[in-house]
């Protein structure tokens, strides 16, 4: 049975990523980017511990935690001392895995490579210029000729191409005016385990360590009177005299620059994530700040949970209803990681004399406690993300245990020929069905009807007369014992299209 080609515009992370998982689910796909090759700048720096988990589950991560810069702390200096030391990577119950810190370059490459290996090449240079919606496909326009697309997923960043042709508004406000950046080659009086932040008055440098032999980048505030289109050179002038006056650093300890940007910092989110056969993810359907490193793991997760739902529905095994449940899943965590960036980087810039004074006085010395350093590692990992008030998770189940539309950890299983794994390992593009001792048996013939083939059925200690469903995104669909709750579960979540 043929169906229906998927289209993907824009090869970073997400549109990979979304590329990754509607290829291994066996549903033609094409990416498609206007730029001449891949980009080899680091733009985006952290890959959180979950973005390393939908790596994971893709079969991208490879190399990257060996590659990745281990942090073991965020110093914050305030009028030039230290004030603060905020342990990061530290394991919790939760958390049992580093963030690493990498060019979002090098997580391309790894995803490139997935996607290669799965018979899909990006389509370079090849620039979207018009959309035709169509109840049952999308025209595509382009500079030599039209073609006819299935499916489009827009993954075309903040000024997306694809977001604009269906029509939906991005509305959002300035958070700060704007952004310098650089990543420099330099030897800086600071360990290379450590963030290092400067903070005086209305005045922020913030330093990095990246991959490579004294690789770093430096982030900070324009300051006030700043020419409107510096160059790189005066740009550079800029962050040298800041890392001077604020950290002591000779100007001509910077030896070499590798890149160099500035950026208005937005918060935007998209009205809506999807018009027909047109869906939205990652810059294309939300922009914020990137203190916290939440940007590219934020398009990570759109990209697992909508290409599960998009193979099912391209597939015939879903109705066409499941992917409104993308939207009502996802536009939530973006609206939440929109808000708390924000409120993290005003507290951070201090845009008010009140605001300076409550930073250093107050939120500065709070880092130091160990509580506040395990509740922001926690937030910050996106492991505490649940889908439990979706659509998908609105029914609450009985007895201990996760509930619909939480995330399971990696849990110890065997498989049904006795060969011990991972349960991320057998998910995306894969369900997976959870069995006690007692229930082995009972509910497969059930899961198999409704997702055939992709179930991987599996025994984990623990259950306690019980069976799990697992979605292909880690989240748990239904937990229970009655194979007709199952089978009225999976009829619910996938609609008339789940006969097989």
């Amino acid at each position: 049975m043929a169906f229906p080609m998927v289209v993907v515009v824009g090869a970073g992370p997400t549109g990979l990523a979304v590329a990754c998982g509607l290829s291994a689910a066996g549903v033609p796909v094409r990416v498609l980017d206007k730029a001449a090759g891949p980009a080899v700048t680091s733009r985006a720096l952290g890959l959180q511990p979950r973005g390393a988990e939908v790596l994971g589950r893709l079969g991208a991560l490879g190399d990257l935690p060996e590659l990745s810069v281990p942090i073991a702390q965020v110093v914050t200096y305030v009028d030039g001392e230290p004030m603060a030391r905020l342990r990061v990577g530290q394991p919790t119950k939760l958390v049992t895995r580093p963030g690493l810190l990498m060019s979002q370059a090098e997580v391309e490459v790894r995803l490139r490579h997935c996607l290669a290996g799965l018979g899909v090449e990006v389509e370079w240079d090849r620039e979207l210029l018009d959309v035709r919606r169509g109840v049952d496909g999308v025209g595509l326009r382009f500079a030599d000729g039209e073609e006819r697309a299935g499916w489009l997923v827009g993954c075309d960043g903040a000024h997306s191409r694809v977001r604009k042709a269906a029509g939906i508004d991005f509305p959002g406000v300035p958070v700060i005016e704007r952004f310098l950046l650089a990543d420099v080659k330099a030897r800086l009086p600071v360990p290379r385990d450590t963030v290092s932040v400067w903070l005086r008055g209305d005045r922020m440098i913030g330093v990095f360590p990246l991959p490579g032999e004294d690789v770093w980048r430096l982030m900070a505030p324009a300051p006030a009177g700043a020419a409107e289109d510096l160059t790189s050179h005066a740009l550079m002038e800029v962050l040298r005299e800041m890392l001077l006056r604020e950290a002591g650093v000779p100007r001509d300890t910077v030896r070499d620059v590798l890149w160099t940007s500035a950026f208005r910092i937005h918060r935007r989110l998209a009205s809506a994530y999807r018009q027909g056969r047109i869906l939205l993810a990652g810059d294309a359907a939300h922009i914020h700040s990137p203190f916290g490193g939440q940007g590219m793991n934020t398009g990570l997760g759109d990209a697992e949970n909508l290409a599960w739902k998009l193979a099912l529905v391209a597939m015939g095994g879903a109705n066409d209803a499941l992917l409104d449940t993308y939207e009502t899943e996802r536009r939530p965590i973006a609206r939440e990681v929109l808000e708390s960036t924000s409120a993290m980087t005003r507290m951070v810039v201090g845009q008010t004399p009140w605001a300076r004074a409550l930073r250093d006085q107050v939120f500065v010395p709070l880092l130091n406690r160990s509580l506040v350093q395990r509740l922001i590692w926690e937030k910050s990992s996106q492991l505490k993300i649940t889908y439990r008030r979706g659509p998908l998770g609105a029914r609450a189940l009985s007895g201990p245990g996760p509930q619909a539309g939480d995330r399971l950890p990696d849990l110890a299983c065997v498989r049904q020929d006795g060969t011990p794994t991972r349960l991320h390992r057998e998910l995306s593009p894969h369900w997976a069905l959870l069995n006690s001792a007692d229930t082995a048996g009972k509910h497969e013939a059930v899961a198999r009807r409704h997702l055939s083939p992709g179930v991987a059925v599996l025994s984990v200690a623990g259950l306690r007369h019980q069976a799990m469903l697992v979605r292909p995104d880690a989240h748990l669909a239904w937990r229970g014992t009655s194979p007709a709750a199952l089978g009225e579960t999976l009829t619910r979540i996938l609609g008339s299209g789940s006969t097989h």
